[in-house]
């Protein structure tokens, strides 16, 4: 495993974390004993940074960490989770929130307490309910070790809110289609240059990276002379800027997991190329030009108070533009049905335009509008009878 130092910390983290938030799934919650396995083999493997929050997985992230980090493997790792900002009415109310974490990951302290979600306006209300000074106590009576916070705003928030307290942290999206989206390159050199230690999420932007590329991609990948996954290709261009200390990474396949330790172990600043450098400028425009929607899966959307499911609405309507509107129909209907799920239908022309919705992404997506879009895709003429033989066929296979 490559570890890196937190400039302001000293502590040598492993430069791929493992994030909770999209742990394996059995009936409709978390598969306890693979999540654990997994967990562990990370660790064992040199990972020694993991990462959750509050609301992963509805609360239960932080529960199924908590159970991997016993019998002696809460002492090899730093423990990350977040302060859900958006639900803090008082100052009574941080407490309440980091006291509960505490007794669900099972241990006396957090090693990276994030401020969760920030953008300016979070910012400000957290700070009027208090928030400087429950980091400053939370530090001095030791349930916090380092305080930082996670962005997602926009890009002219994120200098003030870096020069608005003594973090030690950040953790910012970054990806090599996301360079000039919420904090981006500006802002993960504006944060090392003011010594905080930089983490990223949504490497693979939800996933999108990590798919078979369409065509047009993957002549792309093949002019360089060394032949890596997406996945490799995704992670190194971001394990090559020196500022990166540590990529969180939602891994929850075994092969995921083997997989990115291994890339880890040799994606140092500064190794690219300047040939694969441009390729992979040159992938991140083909991409922006065959997706349609920035969503990452993260689920902050979500509940929709009318049931839609809307990551995977985005989802399949990415797919339309990336692998064809024929693969992408089935999956619309096949993870939007409700059959593989609680029964509810998902589909996006369910969509009461509410807006509830619309505050919560972190993408500032106007999701009622491309809902619209995406009902228009895929629920024409002959919806309901294709989707009803696409179900049957799936659950008459279930049977055999």
């Amino acid at each position: 495993m490559q570890y890196r130092k937190m400039p302001k910390t000293g502590d040598e983290l492993s430069a791929l974390g493992f994030g909770c938030m999209r742990l394996p799934m059995k009936n409709g919650g978390i598969d306890k004993e693979r999540a654990i396995a997994q967990i562990r083999y990370a660790i064992d493997n040199g990972v020694n940074y993991v990462d959750t929050a509050w609301p992963y997985h509805g609360g239960e992230s932080e529960v199924v960490l908590g159970m991997a980090l016993r019998s002696g493997y809460r002492e090899k790792v730093k423990i990350a989770t977040k302060l859900p900002s958006w639900l803090i009415e008082s100052r009574e109310d941080m407490d309440k929130y980091l006291n509960a974490q505490l007794e669900k990951l099972g241990t006396d302290k957090i090693d990276y307490y994030l401020i969760h979600t920030l953008n300016g306006t979070l910012w400000e209300t957290v700070k009027k309910h208090g928030v400087k000074e429950f980091l400053e106590q939370a530090k001095k009576d030791g349930r916090i070790v380092n305080a930082g916070f996670s962005f997602h705003g926009q890009s002219a928030d994120f200098a003030p809110i870096v020069d608005d307290y003594d973090w030690d942290f950040c953790m910012i999206q970054y990806n090599f289609l996301d360079q000039e989206f919420q904090a981006g390159t500006t802002g993960l050199k504006y944060a090392a240059s003011k010594g905080l230690g930089v983490i990223v999420m949504e490497p693979l932007r939800g996933g999108y990276l990590a798919n078979t590329p369409p065509s047009a991609i993957q002549d792309l990948w093949d002019e360089a002379d060394t032949k890596r996954s997406n996945v490799d290709w995704s992670l190194r261009w971001i394990w090559n800027h020196p500022e990166v200390k540590v990529i969180i990474s939602g891994m929850n396949e075994e092969s995921h997991v083997e997989n990115n330790i291994s890339y880890a172990c040799d994606s140092f600043p500064g190794t690219l190329t300047a040939k694969e450098l441009d390729i992979i400028n040159r992938v991140g425009k083909k991409y922006k030009e065959l997706m349609k929607v920035g969503c990452t899966g993260c689920g902050y959307c979500m509940p929709c108070p009318v049931g839609v499911n809307i990551p995977g609405a985005f989802n399949a309507y990415n797919l339309s533009f990336l692998t064809g509107k024929e693969g992408a129909s089935f999956s619309y209907i096949l993870s939007l049905s409700g059959i593989m799920a609680d029964g509810e239908k998902g589909y996006a022309s369910k969509c009461i335009s509410c807006g509830e919705c619309i505050d919560k992404c972190p993408q500032f997506i106007p999701i009622p509008d491309v809902l619209q879009d995406v009902a228009a895709c895929f629920e024409g003429d002959g919806f309901e009878e294709r989707a009803a033989g696409i179900t049957k066929m799936f659950v008459d296979n279930l049977k055999k």
